[in-house]
């Protein structure tokens, strides 16, 4: 067998990628999406959706999601329609982008803030005293006026302006980096990138053919299959998360059919399933998610779930190794107990076996993407010329560029956090690890796992792990102001998949970078201000706001134990890593790196190894059920029934299902606010 054969026989192994890879092919072309109507659509999204998306949060936890950018896009549409215009696919995508983006509200944070301060966690344990005033003010006085618009906010504030800007920045520029090297030199599919895109395009297809009077045929079959997903999600959204919301506007709680965020049977199953997380997510987007990820990657999120059952009931609680749970604990409880036990030293081990198999599998294109064009020399060369091209009007940035533009955000944050901390030597040196080699290292990681299985890699803990460990020993650190410092984390770089989307609808990549331009100031102006509006309309937390009342004292007492391990005493916590469980960071490494092998040696589909980490422990089990279940559906019952032809159906009724979602939801939360509206006049 020939070196090119063995590569074909490789790379058959695994066709259900290779489906993914070809199910939408970028144009031959890419245009400029951001107009003035995309201006105009930032100042409607901040001013209509990032109020309805704060109040969400409090609410039931949740925003708006992919809802917000599905509601903008068509109502654009039916403006532009109106107007005897329609609106293009970059255009499309633009709106679509913009959306997302602006619903990362920063402000909100100092929600949280506010009552952590004065919280009775943070009190009983002993730092409520220590937290800097960078953070948030102490004076019960100017917390009781319920504004941030007073001097004594105005660190606060200055902080928050810094760490968007800079995270934004970052965030933006190292994702395409990290895109150029998954896409085009790896050639990973992005399976989740078509949700998107697939629904830009049936959305620019059903304009297409109302200008031309045209009816719906098989060629432009996305607008019917996306209205059937919308028609279901404004049945389910009704249920789900319209009801809640108006419910609250009448009674003090809201009337849930459906339990938000899950239905937990962790306190009943714990008698005879100990240290095992249990419960249900009724969400039917769940189920949807399950049948447009990729099939091998459900699979092996379910059998990961299954090994974690088994391991905890069965080996880790009764040989002692989860001595932190204890009976009645809920999902919550039981998950923080686990990882403070175990699993955060268990998932640095097989973290770092997803970078080793990372940067393997990146060696091993090069390597293969050397041979390929080696043989393709004595090929025309049309093929070639044909991709350059193209990839020459998509609005490349030097590789230069991208990295000096990460060596010099991530330098402003050592810098401003050093400041911060007053130089501390060892503290120091976990933020130059944080912002030179961890971040990048995770975030390619990420990177990689999303343009493979749609994931994203979670490390839990381990900015709490270094900063305890900057504490130990005589010399080392001593307070709580690490805790709340500005610290490049690889949670802002998860932007990769929106450069395949513009990529799929043919939109130029400076269409994004000029939008983001825009956005921040109007993100940060919405963003405090509406944050403003809604704490001043009753107390946070309150009754108003039930999830904010049952989890952020709970969140608070996590904190605080957490946060006390640095002064100085003994704190539970460093128990997770200390030198004696090395063992388990070993053990998590190896077994990594076993799968690994073994999956390469068996030519089992790579997406399963993905998740099959993603299940342990990685995630909350009450998803990974329902969206097993979405996958077997689509697999064995929507796939049969259709052929591969469903594999295209099932992303564009995801689009049209979020859509449906958020219409209804938006609507609520305006009757939400009108309500309370009237309720505020006294005459």
């Amino acid at each position: 067998m020939t070196s090119l054969e063995k590569q074909s026989a490789f790379e058959a192994q695994d066709a259900e990628l290779d489906h993914y890879r070809t199910l939408m092919q970028p144009p031959s072309t890419f245009v400029d999406g951001f107009n003035w109507s995309s201006l105009i659509g930032a100042v409607f999204i901040a001013l209509l959706m990032v109020p309805g998306a704060e109040y969400m949060a409090l609410l039931a936890g949740t925003g708006v999601g992919d809802a917000a950018q599905w509601v903008t896009v068509i109502l654009f549409i039916e403006v532009a329609r109106r107007s005897h215009k329609t609106l293009a696919k970059p255009e499309l995508f633009v709106l679509y982008y913009m959306a997302a983006a602006i619903m990362a509200s920063p402000f909100r944070g100092l929600l949280y803030n506010q009552f952590y301060v004065h919280s009775q966690a943070a009190i009983g344990i002993g730092i409520a005293d220590k937290i800097p005033n960078w953070y948030a003010p102490h004076d019960p006085a100017i917390l009781d006026q319920r504004t941030f618009f007073t001097p004594a906010w105005y660190p606060a504030i200055g902080l928050m302006l810094f760490s968007t800007i800079m995270g934004r920045l970052n965030g933006t520029i190292l994702s395409y980096g990290l895109f150029r090297l998954a896409s085009d030199v790896e050639k990973l599919p992005f399976p989740m990138a078509p949700i998107g895109a697939q629904g830009i395009t049936a959305l620019a297809e059903q304009q297409s053919e109302e200008g031309r009077g045209a009816k719906i045929t098989a060629t432009n079959w996305r607008w019917r299959v996306f209205s059937v997903g919308g028609a279901i999600g404004l049945i389910f959204g009704s249920v789900y998360t319209a009801l809640p919301t108006v419910s609250t506007a009448i009674y003090d709680s809201p009337i849930q059919i459906l339990p938000i965020p899950w239905v937990d049977f962790t306190p009943k199953t714990g008698s005879f399933l100990p240290a095992v997380a249990t419960g249900l997510s009724l969400d039917l987007g769940q189920l949807v998610v399950g049948m447009v990820l990729p099939f091998f990657a459900m699979v092996g999120s379910f059998v990961g779930l299954i090994m974690t059952i088994i391991a905890n009931a069965f080996v880790l609680y009764p040989s002692g190794l989860l001595p932190s749970w204890e009976r009645g604990q809920g999902t919550v409880q039981t998950l923080f107990s686990n990882n403070i036990d175990f699993y955060l030293s268990f998932s640095i081990g097989i973290a770092a076996a997803i970078a080793i198999a990372g940067f393997y599998q990146l060696i091993r294109g090069f390597r293969k993407t050397a041979k390929r064009r080696q043989a393709e020399k004595l090929l025309p060369k049309t093929v070639d010329e044909s991709s350059s091209a193209q990839k020459s009007t998509r609005g490349d940035l030097p590789t230069i560029f991208v990295i000096g533009t990460y060596i010099f955000t991530a330098s402003a944050y050592v810098a401003v956090s050093g400041w911060l901390i007053d130089w501390n030597p060892r503290v120091m040196f976990v933020l130059c690890f944080f912002a030179f080699l961890y971040t990048p290292l995770i975030a390619y990681v990420t990177a990689r796992l999303e343009g493979m299985a749609g994931q994203v890699v979670d490390i839990p803990m381990v900015r709490e792990a270094a900063f305890i460990l900057s504490s130990l020993g005589p010399q080392g650190y001593r307070g709580v102001n690490v805790w709340f410092l500005p610290v490049p984390l690889p949670e802002d770089m998860r932007k990769t998949v929106f450069y395949r989307q513009a990529e799929l609808t043919g939109t130029r990549f400076w269409s994004i970078w000029k939008s983001e331009l825009i956005l921040v100031p109007i993100v940060l102006v919405a963003s405090i201000c509406f944050a403003n509006f809604i704490w001043g309309l009753a107390p946070i937390p309150g009754p108003q706001y039930p999830f904010t009342e049952t989890m952020w004292e709970f969140q608070a007492a996590n904190d605080s134990v957490i946060q006390s391990a640095t002064l100085g005493r003994y704190s539970m916590f460093q128990d997770a890593i200390n030198l004696k469980k090395l063992w388990i960071i070993g053990t998590g490494a190896g077994f990594g790196l076993v799968m690994f092998a073994l999956m390469s040696f068996l030519r089992l589909p790579v997406m399963l190894i993905y998740g099959l980490i993603r299940g342990l422990n990685q995630t909350l089990p009450h998803v990974v059920i329902p969206q097993f279940i979405g996958a077997m559906i689509g697999r064995y019952y929507f796939e049969k029934r259709m052929g591969l032809k469903w594999r295209e159906y099932v992303p564009v009724v995801a689009a049209g299902f979020s859509c449906g979602v958020g219409l209804v939801t938006i609507l609520a939360i305006g009757i939400n606010f009108l309500a309370k509206a009237v309720i505020k006049i006294t005459y």
